[in-house]
């Protein structure tokens, strides 16, 4: 159990992580080169900007990943904690340096919590912002029993899904799933400098969307590509053969010539298509729909014109929208009932379970419901992951 914790680097994660702690009766002691800070995550309620009198049982290195051993290496030899993780981006390149330079490379485990948001700095913290979201850990060969459980219980506090993986296998995920998606986005949000003011008036949200990322800190993203930056030029470098095919076939049909546009429309056709059907072969994110501790309500609505309607404003006004909503709806026939499947937090969903059922709706178990407990309210736990590869 973590009862004491430092947290070295105010920013957006580490004030994040020190705003969750603090709430679960943590005391938290922050630490930052820049006092202004330290000061403002104090104030939000973070913790405490006093040093700690003695080792605490954890602390947080919220750095970029080119510091990671450098502040390790400092905070071990002043004795700040019992055990140490980061929060970097990029786990293989850190690891190597701990190893070499660390003066006890046992106490410390690689971590990386999959969560973020494009503002930076301790104002945007959130308590909230792990809930339900993969924490990954690496620990490295030397990493001790009593290091990785102290993460694992800062997981815990945090509400994060714990998740465990080699550095390098790491590295090599974020590339594609991290690191390539933002050098994308500013790319393509770049394109926007020099454009005429008009511009921004057809500027719709499928480009917001498609461009958020692009506001993360400058100098944090550089660092992060820099240190892993083998695994993202691969990246690149398969999305650079991707986008040659894809610039030939939009040529031909640019040029209407009737020899190439059948087979670049097929061309074009199958890249939107493998599009989709990757991204529905993905599970439902941490945050929506079949999260980590989510629970069921299975509701049963007739085919009536404006019956599915008629349901989601009712479930609204009970603060269940149409984004909790699991897809896709199992229709039972061209003219049967429909069976309509919200998945909630467990205590919201045995109010929304117990509001509906008052308001007349037929609530209860639906066909094809995944592995859990199931209650006889209509509400129905999730399963939780199995943590696998932790030092033994």
């Amino acid at each position: 159990m973590i009862r004491t914790l430092a947290v070295v680097g105010t920013g957006l994660i580490g004030t994040s992580v020190a705003l969750a702690a603090a709430r679960r009766g943590v005391t938290v002691h922050l630490l930052d080169a820049d006092a202004a800070a330290v000061r403002t995550a104090e104030l939000l309620g973070a913790g405490t900007a006093q040093p700690p009198g003695e080792p605490v049982d954890l602390a947080v290195l919220a750095v970029p990943p080119s510091k990671v051993a450098d502040v390790l290496s400092e905070q071990q030899a002043r004795g700040l904690a019992r055990s140490y993780t980061d929060v970097a981006g990029v786990k293989a390149g850190p690891e190597r340096e701990v190893l070499a330079r660390a003066p006890r490379p046992t106490h410390f485990v690689g971590g990386h919590p999959m969560a973020g948001r494009e503002r930076s700095g301790p104002l945007a913290a959130r308590p909230d912002l792990f809930q339900d979201r993969v924490w990954v850990l690496t620990p490295s060969r030397l990493t001790s029993k009593p290091a990785f459980d102290r993460a694992l219980d800062l997981i815990a506090l945090c509400g994060g899904v714990p998740a465990v993986m080699q550095s390098a296998a790491h590295d090599e995920t974020v590339a594609l799933t991290s690191h390539a998606p933002h050098l994308m986005a500013s790319l393509v949000a770049a394109r926007l400098g020099g454009r005429s003011p008009g511009t921004a008036l057809l500027v719709g949200q499928g480009f917001r969307d498609a461009t958020r990322i692009a506001r993360g800190e400058a100098r944090l993203w550089t660092d992060i590509i820099e240190t892993n930056a083998a695994e993202v030029a691969s990246v690149l470098t398969a999305l650079q053969t991707d986008l040659t095919e894809l610039l030939t076939a939009v040529r031909d049909l640019s040029a209407r010539d009737p020899r190439n546009r059948t087979r670049s429309r097929r061309d074009l056709t199958g890249l939107l298509e493998r599009g989709i059907a990757a991204l529905e072969a993905l599970p439902a994110p941490a945050c929506g729909p079949r999260a980590a501790g989510t629970a069921h309500v299975d509701v049963t609505v007739a085919g009536r014109p404006g019956e599915l309607a008629r349901l989601l404003d009712t479930a609204a006004g009970y603060g269940a929208g149409p984004d909790t909503v699991a897809a896709p709806v199992a229709p039972h026939g061209p003219d049967g009932p429909l069976v309509i499947r919200f998945e909630l937090a467990p205590a919201e969903a045995d109010a929304l379970a117990g509001q509906l059922a008052s308001a007349g709706w037929d609530v209860g178990r639906g066909d094809g419901a995944p592995a859990g407990a199931a209650r006889p309210d209509g509400v129905r736990d999730g399963t939780e992951p199995a943590l696998a590869g932790a030092p033994g």
